[in-house]
């Protein structure tokens, strides 16, 4: 299922609307010219257009803007002319204006993805699909608010991304993005993942969207309580997230604070464990992102803690953040003094240092939304969107503009 954008001939458009919206994609705009299509692309963010290929539709400006947004663009030609046109500019996906939504649907849903125009992305570079699960110890050093926003930062690169809530103490992505989570979602893959029956469809069906133009990602939402920790189980964590690993270019899991072993704590040991989800969680990650606050208790915590990680993560496979560096609980050059502290102490020659911007963070929560849509030049943002750049994307080719491998997903959308 797909959003949709239109911009086409009238009878044309009254041909295909109705069997768009019955095979169940959604029409965000109908529009007469590739000016209003423009328009929409940000403020509707659809996953494709569907255009006459004549010049009032279509235009190297509007290929432009789908290619920097990873939009999908397909082109109706209703002569040679227009197909001439439609050539010209570099647009592949082209079908006739007589063309059936059967044809249309088979781009729109499962037609090979490619650029709009040949040499603007540069060649595929490779990627692997990425599982990336953000870790702090007790005291809310922010993994929630880094964990949303890495995957915000990742989808905007134009990757397929989604955001897993896998605390067994308790959900907080769902409310961070004003989603409803009545139905805790990464709980329901766990279970079909359990008996074998997580599949693509389920994970669309049980994943809420995220959306914001050109940063949409997918999330499965936490446990509505605490108490439901069991429902978290180790082998269905791992097979929930190696399923979604097959799904999307990245993941990233908000997990839990405890590295406790509790199985040692009872005598039954077949009974479940806590933090069975936690460590499932950093036992799968291709990457683990350690957080800690920047203060001297959050430091000595993220020290204590980093100790404990490193028993059950091999090192490269870590990076430290600390968050909210400020002179005011470290005095004089804070990010050097954090440097020292984790030099001295853990031995840490590298970790990202993010600025204390509560404004910034303040109006993230307050509305809901990304740093990427509440306050997108903020220096928090920057710094998050710096370490995704450097860390987590593969590197540009060298001698190449750098541009995005862009893959069109398939969201879940209703009528």
């Amino acid at each position: 299922m797909a959003r949709l954008a239109l911009a086409l001939d009238p009878v044309v458009e009254d041909r295909l609307l109705a069997d768009a919206v019955e095979a169940g994609h959604t029409i965000v705009a109908r529009v007469v010219g590739w000016r209003d299509v423009l328009e929409c692309l940000d403020v509707l963010g659809p996953d494709v257009a569907v255009v006459g290929a004549g010049r009032p539709t279509l235009s190297a400006e509007l290929l432009a803007a789908c290619d920097e947004g990873g939009i999908r663009i397909i082109g109706l030609a209703a002569s040679d002319q227009e197909r001439a046109h439609a050539a010209r500019l570099g647009l592949h996906e082209v079908l006739d204006a007589t063309a059936t939504w059967a044809e249309i649907d088979a781009l729109v849903s499962g037609g090979v993805p490619v650029p709009s125009r040949v040499g603007d992305v540069g060649e595929p570079r490779g990627l692997d699909a990425a599982v990336i699960a953000v870790w702090g110890p007790a005291g809310a050093p922010g993994r929630t608010t880094i964990a949303v926003n890495l995957a915000a930062e990742l989808a905007a690169s134009g990757h397929t991304a989604a955001l897993v809530d896998a605390d067994p103490y308790g959900g907080a992505v769902a409310p961070a993005l004003g989603l409803l989570d009545e139905a805790p979602g990464f709980a329901s893959a766990c279970r079909l993942a359990g008996s074998g029956a997580l599949d693509r469809a389920e994970l669309e069906r049980i994943a809420q969207r995220y959306s914001a133009p050109r940063a949409s990602f997918d999330v499965f939402t936490g446990l509505v309580g605490p108490s439901r920790w069991p429902e978290l189980a180790r082998d269905r964590v791992v097979a929930a997230l190696e399923a979604m690993r097959a799904r999307y270019e990245y993941v990233v899991v908000d997990t839990g604070f405890s590295l406790e072993h509790d199985e040692e704590l009872t005598s039954d040991q077949f009974a479940p464990r806590r933090n069975a989800a936690t460590f499932a969680a950093l036992g799968t990650a291709d990457r683990v992102v350690a957080v800690g606050l920047a203060d001297p208790v959050g430091l000595s915590r993220l020290l204590r803690g980093h100790g404990d990680l490193l028993d059950l993560v091999d090192a490269e496979r870590v990076d430290v953040i600390v968050n909210r560096v400020r002179t005011s609980a470290l005095g004089i050059d804070a990010h050097g003094q954090v440097r020292q502290t984790l030099r001295r102490f853990a031995g840490l020659a590298e970790a990202t240092l993010l600025p204390h911007d509560g404004k910034a963070a303040d109006a993230a929560i307050l509305t809901a939304r990304t740093l990427r849509d509440a306050a997108a030049r903020s220096p928090l943002r920057a710094a998050l969107r710096a370490y995704v750049d450097e860390r987590l994307l593969p590197a540009p080719e060298p001698a190449q503009r750098r541009g995005r491998r862009i893959r069109f997903a398939q969201r879940p959308v209703t009528n």
